[in-house]
């Protein structure tokens, strides 16, 4: 039998590496991401990145390009590794463009550092199309398949035939009803499954009901005159609320045509691009919409800031204007990128609110103003105290994670059941919640919460 170890999201939800090791030895992972928040804690940059051996492991396969699924790859490939780095074809595409920002943020600007690690990374670099099965190299009689996984473009969960055994492995799951991207569609059987529990515990707001929550916020702001901020990472979180703010302003009338929607990210601009790009990926609504002459990643309102002094000069309009305006900015968890800037200025403004769509990590500057901010609190933003007069709000709907109904689901619909299903990728409290429901669907499954 195939053995299953774990080099991070067990002790919570980023850092996701697992490796697949055949009895005979040779090795592949399944991801490599970096630690992030209270996790990356006594984890200095360099060689405690990569804390366990190269030697058995033959092949990298990535099931989606977010920092906690691939930030680990260029210590990966300083560490030494060789193999293949197997992922879909959007990913292959956008990936290079997330290991070049991450260097650039968490490493060094050195250009040759960045055309070196990219260099290599395009070498070993493989696009495979979804629902195709690959040999994986390196290890015998072993094959891979990506089946969409709904959470961001180019997304996978990967099944593998190890040696006659079907492994599956889930990275990040999307929610149902998502906006741009198809839903996933279980497999038709696993023997073991690996499975996020991001939120394992709680259930979403339906899509009318969230897509009314970030409407009412922002009507908040056009009678406020104040600013909408909406940390959200780069890649997925920004497209999907680009396309609903389009809907929204599309159904209203009067001032809302004069709302400016900002994107304050270059990495967030080019994956827009790549987005409308690649837009054959997108779910049937997205295409009649489309088809009908809508633009939902390319509207009238939306204002790009590229440049860093362009980005400043944002920031001090809005601080000194009534002008009501959206502020999409990265980083998701606000632990660094420009959004920082943003919180700064305009946290103290009471006409200010920050809007938070997806988990905020403890440790974060994120998970601080979610928490402290109601109660008229304060948080640390660069070794400043920041008193937090804006108003705060979370819709997690918008999450781009499954939800416990959605990670039940995707096992329910299994046809042949797992006999083992490891919990990874949560909190305690939300991977002890999904395993209950899980030992009531299948309670001749072994359930496993590793810790190590």
């Amino acid at each position: 039998m195939v053995t299953i170890a774990h080099h991070g999201a067990v002790k919570g939800v980023t850092g996701s590496c697992h490796q697949m090791s055949l009895p005979t030895g040779e090795a592949v992972l399944i991801d490599c991401g970096l630690f992030q928040g209270a996790e990356s804690v006594d984890r200095e940059l360099g060689e405690t990145q990569i804390d366990f051996p190269l030697d058995k492991v033959k092949a990298l396969i990535v099931t989606h390009c977010h920092l906690d699924h691939v930030g680990r790859i260029p210590f990966l490939l300083a560490a030494g590794f060789s193999g293949k780095i197997y992922a879909t074809e959007a990913t292959a595409r956008l990936l290079p463009l997330v290991i070049e920002d991450a260097v650039k943020v968490g490493v060094s600007r050195d250009e040759k550092l960045i055309t070196l690690v990219l260099t290599r990374l395009n070498q070993l670099l493989v696009p495979i199309p979804y629902d195709q099965w690959f040999d994986v190299e390196g290890l015998p009689q072993t094959a891979a398949k990506f089946r969409v996984a709904g959470h961001i473009l180019g997304s996978a969960y990967v099944e593998l035939n190890a040696q006659g055994e079907r492994v599956v492995f889930s990275g990040d799951l999307g929610a149902t009803y998502s906006p741009l991207l198809p839903a996933p569609k279980s497999p038709y059987k696993a023997d073991t499954l690996v499975i996020e529990s991001t939120y394992g515990d709680k259930l979403h707001e339906g899509r009318k009901a969230r897509r009314r929550l970030l409407r009412d916020t922002i009507k908040r702001c056009l009678q406020d005159r104040g600013t909408v901020l909406i940390p959200a990472f780069s890649i997925g979180r920004t497209q999907e609320l680009l396309y609903e703010i389009e809907e929204i302003i599309h159904r209203q009338k009067g001032d809302w045509e004069h709302l400016a929607v900002i994107v304050d990210s270059p990495l967030a601009a080019k994956f827009t691009s790549h987005y409308r790009d690649l837009k054959s990926l997108w779910d049937k609504e997205s295409k009649r919409k489309l088809r009908a002459g809508r633009h939902p990643l390319s509207f009238d309102q939306l204002v790009t800031i590229d440049s860093h002094g362009d980005h400043l000069k944002m920031v001090k309009q809005l601080a000194q204007s009534g002008h009501p305006a959206i502020v999409i900015a990265a980083s998701g968890m606000c632990t660094g990128g420009r959004i920082q800037n943003y919180l700064q200025a305009l946290l103290p403004d009471p006409r200010t609110d920050v809007l938070f769509v997806g988990y905020q990590a403890q440790g974060t500057p994120g998970r601080d103003i979610q928490k402290y901010g109601p109660r008229g609190g304060y948080v640390y933003l660069d070794n400043e105290r920041i008193d937090i007069k804006a108003g705060v709000h979370t819709i997690s709907g918008y999450s781009a994670h499954a939800d416990q109904g959605n990670l039940v689901n995707f096992v329910k619909r299994i046809y042949r059941k797992p006999s083992e299903i490891r919990i990874v990728h949560g909190d305690d409290e939300a991977k002890a919640a999904l395993a209950e429901k899980f030992k009531q669907l299948v309670p001749e499954a072994r359930i496993l919460i590793p810790d190590a």
